[in-house]
């Protein structure tokens, strides 16, 4: 405030602003409030946060090995706003890289019982069923995920 808002103020007024400088700071020994509120003040002694002056960064490096790559260009110009051709060149600023899983791909196996006709007897005996016949049609990695889904992850 400047010398004259303080004489446009009423007596009781510039009273209240007075005693809001000596008034005690809001803590949580003034206030019903938790100590985990209040600011922590600075100690003797402490040095600033972060890394000290020199240090050398760290950042992780990129893989070494890699299945594709994509470019990314700009569409067209910010200054002039003509639009880049697709065989524009282009220097290199930046590079990223995207690690993530293979796509998951079910393997399907039919199991198809024959029947052969015996060139001696000429009998036609049929092959005995598959196991995978009986009950589910899921193989045992199906059941093992389904079943760590269920109970370790909770879905149902």
């Amino acid at each position: 405030m400047n010398r004259e808002e303080l004489k446009q103020l009423t007596k009781p007024e510039l009273i209240d602003s007075l005693l809001g400088l000596y008034r005690p700071g809001k803590t949580s020994r003034t206030l019903s409030k938790p100590p985990s509120t209040d600011q922590k003040g600075k100690r003797e002694g402490s040095r600033p946060g972060g890394a000290r002056p020199g240090h050398k960064g760290y950042a992780r490096v990129l893989a070494q090995t890699l299945d594709a790559h994509k470019d990314h260009r700009p569409a067209d110009c910010q200054h002039c706003g003509l639009p880049f051709g697709e065989d524009a060149v282009g220097q290199v600023i930046g590079e990223y890289d995207e690690i993530d899983l293979p796509q998951l791909k079910l393997l399907v196996r039919w199991h198809r019982r024959l029947k052969c006709c015996c060139a001696t007897c000429g009998k036609a005996p049929s092959a005995p069923m598959p196991p995978t016949a009986h009950g589910t049609p899921f193989g045992r990695r199906i059941d093992a995920l389904a079943l760590y889904l269920k109970t370790n992850q909770l879905f149902s």
